[in-house]
């Protein structure tokens, strides 16, 4: 099964994913109900890591997947997928939302792993369009592990600003 396969079976068979992208959200809204202004403790922030890694991973896949259609394949906004381009996103941004209200994300376990993961998939798409933009594999005769130390390179050099930006 091929990813395009995938998410063809995901269109024609919704239920589980909105169950999923709408449940996550659900359970959020319930544990800021149930458990108001005690996010930091011990139980909830654990409820609160595994909502936020349940629904930030596909979510950021999506993100992903989506820039490198809109960017790489040429693809066409009006031709995004709801069930895996747009919901997880939303229902992302909804659940952090939610969970913002009860908790700060600095008590939540394993959070700045997230935000680490994000840093490193964006600087990758960066790399990746500024490599395809200049076409600098096309003609050089720069022998191979010299351009991945370049590339490496650049991740480190482009992930050391981000984090001196947001200090």
């Amino acid at each position: 099964m091929t990813l395009r396969e995938l998410f063809d079976w995901i269109g024609e068979n919704p239920t589980a994913v909105l169950f999923l992208f709408l449940g996550i959200p659900f359970t959020a809204f319930l544990a800021g109900v149930f458990g108001k202004n005690e996010g930091h403790l011990s139980p909830w922030k654990y409820l609160y890591s595994i909502l936020i890694f349940a629904v930030c991973i596909p979510g950021i896949f999506s993100v992903a997947l989506s820039i490198y259609m809109f960017l790489f394949e040429r693809g066409r906004i009006m031709e995004a997928n709801v069930f895996t381009q747009i919901l997880p996103v939303a229902s992302m941004f909804l659940t952090l939302g939610l969970i913002r209200k009860n908790v700060e994300f600095g008590a939540i376990p394993g959070f700045g792993k997230l935000s680490s993961l994000m840093m490193m998939i964006a600087s990758v798409i960066v790399v990746m369009w500024l490599l395809d933009r200049t076409h600098i594999i096309a003609f050089s005769y720069i022998p191979i592990h010299v351009l991945l130390l370049v590339i490496v390179g650049l991740l480190l050099l482009f992930r050391y600003g981000m984090s001196n930006l947001f200090k």
